[in-house]
């Protein structure tokens, strides 16, 4: 049974990372190659970005490769056959759990370690690039956007760095929109700064209010592009991108670090535990409903929709959990809340297995006393 929760966990979460994969791809391919970066760049961003999508899958893949081998083992009546051998729901529950375990395992590693390297990675990377002038600016034949609201084009890039017949278009004003074209141009740094020197060239200045447009020639223009290309090389401390030791103490001074609060710290701590506890619930939730409502010749689909829908709620409890947490740190504890009412859940669920008669002796009792 152990084998067959591994294999189709493996399955589920293959299934569900490339589907998730493919919907982030495809909008992080258009932003990156917009923006004049090359494949490799494209793929390296998506293996950075392959942790955190990982631990996001995993849950589901847990609870759905639960439900999928106990339903099929009840529709083959394997679990008839070892419930009448002398297999009750505790013993059978030991493989889930040990499964449950090892998918805690594999999620303690990503969350604690390779997901905040793989974010500091990722921060890291879009800091160089947005640094980078050539791969935002000096792409010739092609409309870039180094922000929403500008637009630039050259037409080609001579081999001394000359632009040759650039198109600009600035719109970040909300009452007036300026395009400017020039038949050459060139990039100047100074300092920290960098500065788009614009030769032979006119400006078209549309006011949105009153409608009129106004044009100016230029023999040369100057366009303070700063804004747009970060050049500074300090990089912005992350909560999500450190690790998890370097959380675990002064929350205060690694909330000032990164200029947010220490219940943001406290809330990424204990969530990282209570991720992998959360793996372990799901799979025990998706067994514990199953095996309670037996077999059937209809299948089992209504005890996999209970099951679902508990797992909702959990998740659903645990969202209002983390706004509790940010707002007050010493809320901490409600991080494991969900689990701990997840667990609680699995335990009276598997007794009811257990004892189905029950609650039947307890009605008889009361006739009786009666």
């Amino acid at each position: 049974m152990l084998s067959q929760l591994l294999v189709m966990f493996g399955f589920f979460a293959l299934v569900l990372v490339a589907l998730f994969w493919i919907n982030r791809a495809v909008v992080l391919f258009d932003r990156l190659i917009g923006d004049g970066q090359s494949a490799l760049v494209f793929l390296e961003f998506t293996a950075l970005g392959l942790p955190k999508l990982i631990v996001t899958v995993l849950p589901i893949a847990t609870f759905a490769a639960s439900v999928y081998v106990t339903n099929r083992m009840s529709g083959e009546s394997e679990l008839t056959v070892l419930q009448a051998a002398g297999s009750g729901p505790w013993r059978l529950a030991r493989p889930v759990f040990v499964f449950g375990l090892c998918v805690a395992a594999m999620m303690t590693v990503l969350s604690h370690f390779l997901v905040p390297m793989a974010q500091g990675q990722l921060k890291q990377r879009e800091a160089e690039i947005s640094r980078n002038l050539t791969a935002r600016l000096l792409t010739e034949g092609t409309f870039l956007h180094p922000s929403d609201d500008v637009t630039f084009y050259t037409r080609a890039i001579d081999s001394d760095g000359v632009l040759r017949d650039v198109f600009l278009s600035d719109r970040r004003k909300a009452d007036e929109g300026v395009i400017y074209t020039a038949a050459e141009a060139y990039l100047a740094r100074n300092g920290d700064d960098t500065t788009l020197i614009m030769l032979n060239g006119m400006a078209q200045r549309l006011d949105t209010e009153t409608n009129r447009l106004a044009t100016a020639k230029f023999r040369d223009f100057s366009f303070d592009i700063s804004p747009l290309v970060s050049s500074g090389d300090a990089i912005d401390l992350s909560v999500s991108a450190m690790v998890t030791p370097d959380l675990l103490w002064d929350w205060d001074g690694v909330a000032a670090a990164t200029d947010t609060s220490p219940g943001v710290v406290a809330e990424e701590l204990h969530g990282r535990f209570a991720q992998p506890l959360f793996c372990l619930v799901a799979a025990m939730i998706g067994f514990a409903t199953l095996i309670l409502g037996g077999f059937s010749r209809f299948g089992v689909w209504r005890e996999a929709v209970i099951a679902f829908g508990l797992l909702i709620a959990i998740d659903g409890l645990r969202g209002t959990m983390v706004v509790q947490i940010r707002e007050a740190a010493a809320l901490w504890p409600l991080a494991y809340l969900p689990s701990l009412i997840g667990a609680m859940l699995t335990l009276a669920m598997l007794w009811q297995a257990a004892h189905p008669r029950w609650i039947r002796r307890r009605l008889r009792g009361k006739k009786a006393a009666t």
